[in-house]
């Protein structure tokens, strides 16, 4: 067998985040000889799945800054009730072992009109993923506005729970809605699925505040506006959630539901969430020839007159040397990575990736059973929810403005991810707000104290363990061209492609799988004749080898 020295590669690609994992994915069956290579030794990347032990030494890696990587300021807490080593009773809640959990570093749902799911079609890797339903959607409100409350809760002092209706049928059979109203927001409803419509309306109003234009042009009051908020699943607040970005994330949530069946209209992968496409995706790229290297990322990348081996004979022009974590050097055409990937010293911050976000997973002693009860006959059963606490409802966070923060997200996964033993739930939550002065981390353990008040069961919920951290994240202003995948490095050559980090959407957005065949048709040209991502029966794929693999 060859080592990886001997070999000329086609294509490098550092990471194994989604993006780089698709991009394998479809070189490999695009006739490129393609080596895949991670820092780490698990795949996933920055959207990686960990055991509770997994993350014990992640947190070190990241606060010791041993590695380039998007996240900072990480700190887990164990509970002392939850302690597995601790003298308990045999009906106490705690933690199960640490490789019952996988537990997501990016958690975040798919669309059912996302470009990926025909893709993963086309491609064929969607047998080997299994999706289940988010079927619930909720916001916190503290001034008791209308809409159905959790059933068998408790309210707690400064507000409650209450389901967001999908669609326009939701609305008009919620009682507590007043007529005048309920007519404003069907009106509203009707406009955010014609695309044709709010077109031209958003000529006059893309410009200016959400909030703004559902009071002036429909009339909806203030106490009806953040559920529809909750829907843009804005990292903003609300003045600065401008008309044109809101209105085609509602049009995406309402227009979604219903295409794979009644009751939901966005999708988690099960067995930790993106992390597990990442990984589907690489073992399909391994059975089309590409060959994967974990441990061993990139140290240096240079020209060929740059390195300490002389170029061999016959040598393309433009091949670059790479020399891999431990000394190892190779030749490649071309290497393809995110900026964390691409760039060995330790490092958080990059002028592409200025916004951050704080972030908390928090796994519960309670199945939340009240979230996940089904809402409409023939819908399947959901192993997610959404809870959005609105804008200035956490009062007691933070002494700013209510419109000085943004709001705070929840996806709460049930024991049917696979995440968590049975009984228990993991919430992961964020905020689009660095916690460089303590804000993001008040309003996150805010909002997990006032969800658990909201949401009361028997035996009383108590957190068993709990991690909270800080991660970069690109700017949400970024087009779809070759520029975005040009180095930002003047002194890297045009063939190191460099692909977006995720953003911090809570939504996989259409730009990660466009980015991904812009890179695609960058290294492959004209050269093949099979589409992007379209792909024939092979075996191994689906089949009984292919799970034999996988045991």
């Amino acid at each position: 067998m060859e080592s990886l020295s001997d070999t000329l590669w086609d294509v490098v690609i550092s990471g194994t985040g989604i993006s780089q994992s698709l991009l394998a994915l479809a070189l490999s069956r695009s006739g490129k000889n393609v080596l895949h290579v991670d820092k780490n030794d698990y795949y996933g990347g920055s959207e990686a799945a960990l055991s509770l032990q997994e993350v014990e030494a992640w947190v070190v890696v990241v606060n010791n800054r041993l590695s380039s990587s998007p996240f900072q300021d990480a700190q887990l807490t164990i509970s002392s009730n939850s302690d597995r080593s601790s003298v308990q009773s045999e009906n106490s809640p705690k933690l199960g072992f640490s490789r019952a959990y996988s537990l997501s570093l990016s958690s975040q749902l798919i669309y059912t009109r996302s470009n990926l799911l025909p893709a993963f079609v086309s491609s064929k890797v969607y047998r080997q993923l299994e999706f289940l339903a988010v079927g619930s959607w909720w916001v916190y409100n503290d001034e008791g506005i209308s809409g159905s409350e959790v059933e068998d809760c408790t309210t707690n002092t400064n507000g409650k729970l209450q389901r967001i209706p999908g669609g326009r049928e939701d609305v008009f059979a919620d009682k507590s809605i007043d007529l005048k109203s309920k007519r404003s927001l069907m009106k509203f409803l009707k406009l955010a699925v014609d695309v044709e419509a709010y077109t031209p309306i958003l000529e006059e109003w893309g410009n200016k505040p959400f909030p703004e234009f559902l009071a002036s042009y429909f009339g909806i009051p203030p106490r009806l506006q953040s559920p529809l908020m909750a829907l843009t699943l804005s990292p903003n607040t609300p003045t600065n959630t401008l008309t044109s970005y809101a209105l085609p994330k509602i049009h995406r949530h309402l227009t979604s539901i219903g295409i794979f069946g009644p009751g939901f209209g966005s999708v988690i992968p099960k067995w930790g969430g993106i992390s597990e496409i990442a990984q589907v995706a690489c073992r399909a790229s391994a059975v089309g020839g590409g060959v994967y290297v974990l441990n061993k990322g990139i140290e240096c990348i240079s020209p060929p007159a740059e390195f300490s081996v002389s170029p061999r004979e016959g040598e393309e022009r433009g091949q670059l040397k790479i020399r891999l974590q431990g000394g190892e050097e190779i030749t490649t055409r071309s290497v393809v990575g995110t900026h964390y990937d691409l760039n060995s010293q330790p490092q958080t911050t990059s002028p592409s990736l200025n916004l951050q976000v704080t972030r908390s997973i928090t796994i519960v002693s309670s199945p939340l059973s009240a979230l996940f009860s089904h809402t409409i006959e023939g819908a399947p059963p959901p192993a997610g929810a959404v809870v959005v606490f609105s804008s200035g409802s956490l009062k007691s966070a933070s002494t700013a403005p209510a419109q000085e923060t943004p709001a705070v997200y929840f996806i709460i996964h049930s024991s049917d991810t696979g995440e968590c033993p049975d009984g228990q739930c993991v919430i992961y939550a964020s905020v689009n707000l660095h916690d460089a002065d303590s804000i993001a981390s008040k309003l996150l353990d805010s909002a997990v104290q006032t969800f658990l008040q909201s949401v009361q069961e028997d035996p009383a919920t108590i957190i068993l363990w709990s991690l909270r951290y800080t991660q970069n994240h690109p700017s949400p202003d970024s087009h779809i061209n070759d520029d975005v995948l040009t180095s930002n490095s003047t002194s890297l050559p045009n063939n190191v492609i460099q692909l977006p980090s995720l953003s911090n959407s809570l939504a996989i957005e259409d730009s990660v799988l466009e980015h991904v065949k812009l890179a695609w048709e960058k290294i492959v040209g004209s050269e093949t004749e099979g589409g992007f991502m379209m792909f024939e029966d092979r075996e191994g794929i689906g089949g009984e080898e292919d799970d034999a693999e996988e045991t």
